[in-house]
């Protein structure tokens, strides 16, 4: 494992480690106290999280009482970027999760799937429940989004998919209307512009596309059923993304789950907007619990 790093923020440790098929995935630890691992979603850099305003509010609040470990997904940040696209999938990103919990050898903990993170935090989580002592899914979905898209759909996910390749580090307005709008549809636009910003630095055009259609695969219904530890749901109303009926499917799915309903249609919560204060509240109440 390569020396630590610090960047982005004095306290925040930056290391690597290998996943089983040799890519080089880099994570990072921040915080003190009890540990939590975030599921990576799109897309990340553990660098330039903390120098932007989409995420860091995130980070800072969830490590007041954690000690934080994120990592960066393969092709992305400061992770191997250069892999092949048939690595893109949900099993070797459940093992890159696995090598990160491995070499930092941790024992229990709770575990924090967001959006794409979530079927990878599910599935670890069904086939590790020894290590995982709650878990917290956020903005998600539970079935593969290309798999039962009408066909309508698959044509608007597609013409997405073209517009991510073409498009990608370019500073159109079209883009951003089409694009940003899914993520953050109540902006502000200082908020779209700080989220380009932070997806140019995480990937490349080429994988940015590959990534867009290899998450529209994922799905975790099977693992959702057999999952035993205390699971919070949470999920805005007004979701984008995936939509809060998806929500609901992945509550009937896991047994004893919580689904919590949260106001406006962000889906990367904001931290001036009720739904972020909520977030953070229902998360340290759940976990005080547990």
């Amino acid at each position: 494992m390569p020396a630590t790093s610090r960047a982005g923020n004095p306290h925040q440790q930056i290391r690597f480690c290998r996943a089983p098929d040799g890519v080089r995935i880099a994570y990072a630890v921040h915080g003190e106290g009890p540990p939590m691992l975030i599921s990576t979603c799109w897309l990340s850099h553990l660098q330039h999280y903390w120098a932007s305003p989409v995420w860091r509010p995130w980070w800072q609040a969830l490590s007041v009482e954690h000690r934080l470990v994120r990592y960066d997904e393969r092709g992305c940040g400061l992770s191997d970027r250069d892999v092949d696209a048939s690595s893109f999938g949900l099993e070797p990103w459940v093992a890159d999760l696995e090598a990160v919990v491995d070499t930092l050898g941790l024992e229990r903990f709770p575990l924090l799937g967001m959006s794409q993170g979530g079927p990878i935090a599910i599935s670890y989580a069904a086939r590790h429940p020894e290590r995982v002592s709650a878990v917290i899914i956020y903005g998600t979905c539970a079935r593969a989004t290309w798999a039962r898209a009408t066909p309508e759909r698959r044509r608007e996910l597609r013409a997405l998919g073209e517009l991510i390749r073409v498009s990608w580090g370019r500073d159109e307005p079209g883009f951003m209307q089409v694009y940003d709008a899914r993520f953050l549809p109540d902006g502000p636009l200082d908020a779209w512009r700080a989220f380009d910003e932070l997806q140019r630095r995480s990937t490349s055009p080429r994988n940015a596309a590959r990534l867009w259609r290899a998450f529209g695969h994922l799905d975790a219904s099977d693992a959702a059923r057999r999952l035993t530890a205390p699971t919070l749901i949470l999920h805005t109303e007004g979701d984008r993304v995936w939509p809060f009926a998806e929500a609901q499917e992945l509550h009937e799915l896991i047994p004893h789950s919580r689904l919590v309903r949260l106001p406006g249609r962000n889906h990367i919560l904001q931290a001036g907007e009720p739904a972020f204060a909520q977030f953070i509240s229902t998360v340290r109440e759940f976990l005080a619990q547990v």
